[in-house]
């Protein structure tokens, strides 16, 4: 794996780490490669419970393409410039959104392009008061790619998002708390401490019903109420067949804390 993505895996916890701060981590061809491939081996390795998606330095999450290399590319004439978002981008937010585990982003400054379609593909986030969030394709005079087109009006609503992929801008944290797209704004200087301690407490919580809850979610957005109905159905059993829900009942009528095992 490139060292421009570090990859850690501690007590149920991976960290994933965008690791090019002076180009305010943005994506070239090796990161974009080594942080679907470190995204995959989270979402696939079962000793890991969540997942925790941060960035180096404090002035960008991720401003998504390098374009410094891309008009490289585009002079070249190479397929890469077509063929990144199938390869790499779409790769990234499958893994993110389907993975059977919770996903914790802390977004620590910029998060533009497709550094906000992976912010939004995870399913926490926790933001620097300093950080602030642009769709940015527009300006390239591009679309929407990353699942923007399918997160974003999920998370601030369509009309919201048309305003803010048709003109783009920045949303600074605050705003960002509003429209909801921040689940928790925090001090910079404090943000690696509080996110790790969200992906941890997430690490060592009921695994299989986390797994049921985003599962259901991502159903519910594309069914009917009776069909979710039903998906819920399906999943409840699957988590009541837990061992993690067994031992939740037992701690609750035992007056004890739970420690999940994760199954």
């Amino acid at each position: 794996m490139a060292d421009t993505v570090l990859y850690e895996v501690s007590d149920g916890l991976a960290t994933i780490t965008l690791n090019r701060p002076e180009a305010m981590n943005a994506l070239n061809v090796a990161t974009k490669v080594a942080l679907r491939d470190a995204v995959r081996a989270a979402a696939d390795d079962n000793a890991v419970r969540a997942v925790l998606l941060t960035a180096a330095g404090d002035r960008a999450f991720c401003v998504g393409q390098d374009l410094k290399e891309h008009i490289g590319l585009l002079a070249e004439g190479s397929g890469h410039v077509m063929s990144t978002v199938k390869e790499h981008y779409n790769p990234v937010v499958r893994a993110l959104t389907e993975a059977p585990k919770p996903v914790v982003a802390a977004v620590n400054g910029v998060a533009a392009g497709a550094g906000f379609g992976f912010a939004l593909a995870a399913d926490y986030r926790v933001v620097a008061d300093t950080a602030s969030f642009n769709t940015s394709f527009a300006g390239v005079a591009l679309t929407a790619d990353s699942g923007v087109s399918w997160t974003l009006p999920r998370v601030v609503g369509p009309g919201r998002a048309a305003d803010l992929l048709l003109f783009p801008r920045t949303v600074k944290a605050a705003e960002a708390y509003e429209l909801g797209i921040a689940n928790r704004v925090v001090p910079a200087a404090s943000l690696r401490e509080a996110a790790e301690q969200v992906a941890r407490m997430l690490a060592s919580g009921p695994t299989v019903a986390y797994a049921a809850i985003k599962e259901a979610m991502a159903f519910g957005f594309s069914h009917s109420l009776s069909e979710t109905l039903e998906k819920e159905d399906e999943l409840q059993t699957r988590a009541g067949a837990s061992e993690d829900h067994a031992i939740a009942v037992r701690a609750f009528v035992e007056k004890k804390d739970p420690t999940y095992l994760g199954r």
